[in-house]
């Protein structure tokens, strides 16, 4: 068995992230494969840079490690590591025996954190650049569905009691709106990301001015070649919760039987009861996004104990928690999309409940309505607050439908607007500017934010297992 155990095998544990929900492409950016390819990338950029800057390193050693960047042992690197204790030398020594030319100038003067550091960054850029094109197809499709909605009113809550109708449409822009600032919130930490570059084992670059012979001047220019190698900007010395609460609502609407998640064919709801639609990608969404919650304090504790300089206990604790948080949110946009792409909406659900609570939100514009017909608003409060608890009575203690109207009328008292009970009780007037506030929102704020990702908008999300 393999150091750590045989994750290929059925008999050992296995993150379910990498083996059932996260994306190929993302399980990759934290794979072996990928972390010791990075790091004989490192080498050679580095040992390139120190070249160019004069140190006697020559083109058949640069041209050799360029030819086994991928050539790596694993075994032999487990083996290394096993006997030195020391997951970087194992890898120098793994290297350099596929590089024997070359073995000798593999890592000059650098640290091991100049490959754990730099390749930690490099990661979490490229696992960033996966993920943000993920939230902006999330974002387009909510903003689809918003636009087709946008008309269409339904019984707002507050306090998951009803309150004043809003449209599906402007309910999917709450959504939308805080997914925005995850997607800005993203953009700028991918964007200030900054590369250690190459600064020794306390950053003073020691072992590197040494190297040069005290050539301050060099030293500076190996760290900014190294870096913009690395593809970064700038080097320095040494965003999703929002989805709990999205796909708590899509939740909670199922059970209303308002809007569900998509449910295919074949899929099974429940082994017990063969009726049920139980909504299993907004329950996984909310299960993981807790779990990305709780992540966030690992690297939060974990900067707060750093003694001096540096010291590693935060190694044992970055390899899980950075490559679980990334997975967790790989596999969190992937679900989201899927969820998006086939949200199913019940109109006749949403009317029959705006019927039920309807009434009672429109006591304010009959009274507004008899008093310019002539009546008294107090005399009219009166008989409405009469009629309406007779109505809720029979709502609460019967069961029965709301019947306020009907009893209005029935009611004489009332028939100066029985022929404006219609337009009083239209829905669309109940909703006020909330179809213009979905267009505009979407016009000015979320369509000019997925500018930058239109090429990739057209990408369907695959339901993992």
């Amino acid at each position: 068995m393999a150091a750590g155990g045989d994750h290929g095998s059925p008999d050992t544990y296995r993150s379910p992230l990498a083996s059932r929900y996260a994306s190929p492409e993302m399980c990759f950016v934290f794979s072996d494969r990928y972390k010791f390819r990075t790091w004989r990338q490192l080498w050679l950029w580095l040992a390139e840079a120190e070249q160019t800057l004069g140190l006697p390193i020559t083109d058949e050693q640069i041209q050799e490690m360029k030819s086994n960047l991928d050539n790596i042992d694993f075994k032999m690197a487990a083996e290394e590591e096993k006997r030195l204790r020391h997951d970087v030398m194992a890898h120098v020594h793994t290297f350099g025996h596929c590089c024997p030319n070359a073995a000798g100038i593999i890592h000059l003067g650098a640290t091991s954190c100049y490959v754990g550091d730099n390749t930690d960054l490099i990661i979490l850029r490229n696992a960033l650049d996966l993920l943000l094109p993920k939230l902006a197809r999330v974002i387009s499709r909510l903003a689809d569905f918003a636009k087709e909605q946008a008309n269409l009113p339904t019984l707002g809550f507050t306090h998951f009691q009803p309150a004043q109708l809003t449209t599906v449409g402007k309910r999917c822009c709450l959504w939308i709106q805080d997914l925005c600032m995850d997607l800005q919130n993203l953009r700028r930490v991918r964007d200030d990301l900054r590369f250690r570059g190459v600064k020794g084992t306390t950053g003073t670059q020691a072992s590197f001015l040494q190297l040069f012979e005290g050539d301050d001047h060099k030293v500076e220019q190996l760290d900014k070649m190294v870096t913009e190698k690395a593809g970064f900007k700038s080097h320095c010395s040494q965003t999703l919760l929002h989805t709990d609460s999205i796909c708590t609502d899509i939740r909670l609407l199922a059970n209303l039987k308002e809007m569900e998640e998509p449910f295919e064919k074949q899929q099974i709801g429940s082994s017990a009861m063969p009726y049920k639609r139980n909504p299993m990608r907004s329950e996984r969404c909310c299960s993981l996004a807790r779990h990305l919650m709780t992540l966030v304090m690992d690297p939060l504790q974990t900067a707060s104990v750093q003694w001096f300089e540096r010291t590693l206990d935060d190694s044992a604790n970055r390899r899980i928690c950075l490559a679980e948080a990334f997975l967790t949110a790989d596999t969190i946009l992937n679900t989201l999309q899927n969820v998006s792409e086939g949200l199913v909406v019940y109109p006749k659900v949403i009317e029959r409940r705006i019927r039920q609570e309807l009434p009672f939100m429109a006591t304010e514009n009959i009274i507004m309505a008899m008093v310019k017909a002539g009546g008294s608003r107090q005399d009219c409060h009166e008989k409405i607050r009469v009629l309406s608890q007779q109505a809720a009575a029979v709502v609460k203690q019967e069961g029965g439908d709301n019947d306020l109207i009907e009893r209005i009328q029935a009611d004489a008292y009332f028939s100066p607007i029985h022929s404006q009970l219609d337009r009083l009780l239209d829905p669309s007037s109940f909703t006020g500017r909330a179809s213009q506030q979905v267009q505009r929102f979407l016009e000015e704020e979320v369509y000019p934010l997925l500018k930058p990702y239109e090429s990739v908008m057209k990408v369907k999300a695959e339901l993992c297992l």
